[in-house]
């Protein structure tokens, strides 16, 4: 299948006539978003707001890239997968239609029943998903072909996960965090702890994923339509990851979770046969190892939320402590820690580093 050209650049003034109305930036955690209305005159079809987006200063990724460029990967995916804001080159840049709504965590926020109106949408999405393959999109990847798992080897696609955190993740960031991951237990040992406790998963086929399915980048249109969007992070691989993923970040009740990776399975094994396969088995380790990559990533995160322009926020220091405490609880069999700090000495440890690098 050939890759679709996207359409050609606008004239330049269809653009700077509407710059006197840019909205922005609206902040996000990868970028940083401007929306601005396009006139009639702009192109046929093109009328109304769009976005475009700037990758925001000093940003930490902590999860693999895979695609060169997000836009050049929807141009190809728009036709294929119907949940995709349209998108379009104007004056040599790319923008996205901006879908007037909101996002379903303002509407239904974690750990709240998703409605079935909304909810029922979303297996249909897993099912495009599962019929783009590798061979089927051919969007240039940076990722080095000798880093990527063979087709349908799902234990080596984990291990390609479990090696960007313990590399890219934890090793990386030592310079900065050696003692503050010490004082909470992450050592290097850990990672080893995690292969042996999500090895052994089961073959199966693999398809694109988004792999940053959540709440905030799920957006409800005043029809109620369901539409998704940041796929910076989408990959090939296996599609139990791309579940194992969302479950974990859209905080389903417990009844609403089991219905759906009911309609997964269903759907997935509809489109490709074998997607589902031994899921009972390997479906707790996918989530051991999105609890312990939220381990590394959030303590980071976390530590880096004290220092606002500067100038320590000392009021933040209890909330920060309160959710590393609770990724951590939540990594602590993964990743074998034991015992977990307290609340308490969470925020003493997060102050003793915050301190150390002041005096530096």
């Amino acid at each position: 299948m050939a890759s679709e050209t996207p359409p050609p650049p606008l004239r330049v003034a269809s653009v700077r006539s509407a710059l006197d109305a840019v909205e922005g930036p609206l902040s996000g955690y990868h970028h940083q978003t401007y929306v601005f209305p396009l006139p009639a005159e702009a192109g046929a079809g093109l009328a109304g707001r769009w976005k475009c987006r700037e990758p925001r200063e000093k940003l930490l990724w902590f999860d693999r890239r895979c695609f060169e460029s997000e836009e050049r990967l929807l141009y190809d995916l728009q036709k294929r997968i119907d949940v995709i804001p349209e998108v379009a080159r104007v004056s040599g840049v790319d923008l996205q239609r901006f879908v007037e709504g909101s996002t379903l965590s303002a509407l239904h926020p974690s750990n709240r029943t998703v409605p079935d109106a909304l909810f029922d949408q979303i297996p249909g999405l897993f099912r495009q998903l599962a019929a783009v393959t590798a061979s089927s999109l051919p969007v240039e990847r940076i990722c080095r072909p000798e880093d990527r798992a063979e087709e349908g080897d799902s234990a080596g696609f984990l291990e390609g996960l479990v090696r960007f955190v313990q590399t890219q993740v934890y090793e990386q960031n030592l310079s900065d965090y050696k003692d503050l991951f010490a004082d909470l237990g992450l050592q290097p040992e850990a990672f080893e702890y995690l292969r042996e406790r999500v090895k052994g998963l089961r073959r199966r086929p693999f398809c694109l994923l988004h792999a940053d399915l959540h709440r905030e980048n799920l957006v409800v249109d005043p029809d109620g339509k369901l539409w998704v969007i940041d796929w910076e992070l989408a990959m090939f691989g296996d599609p139990l990851y791309d579940l194992a993923t969302h479950v974990y970040l859209m905080r389903y009740p417990v009844v609403q979770e089991r219905q759906l990776i009911q309609r997964w399975c269903r759907v997935v094994e509809e489109v490709r046969p074998g997607s589902s396969e031994s899921w009972r088995d390997d479906l707790p380790r996918l989530l051991d190892f999105k609890k312990a990559q939220s381990a590394f990533t959030d303590v980071i995160r976390a530590s880096r939320s004290l220092d606002v322009e500067g100038r320590f926020e000392r009021r933040r220091l209890s909330p920060a402590a309160r959710k590393v405490w609770k990724v951590l609880s939540a990594a602590a069999e993964p990743l074998g820690l034991e015992p977990v700090p307290d609340p308490l000495a969470t925020e003493a440890a997060l102050l003793r580093w915050r301190d150390a690098r002041t005096r530096t």
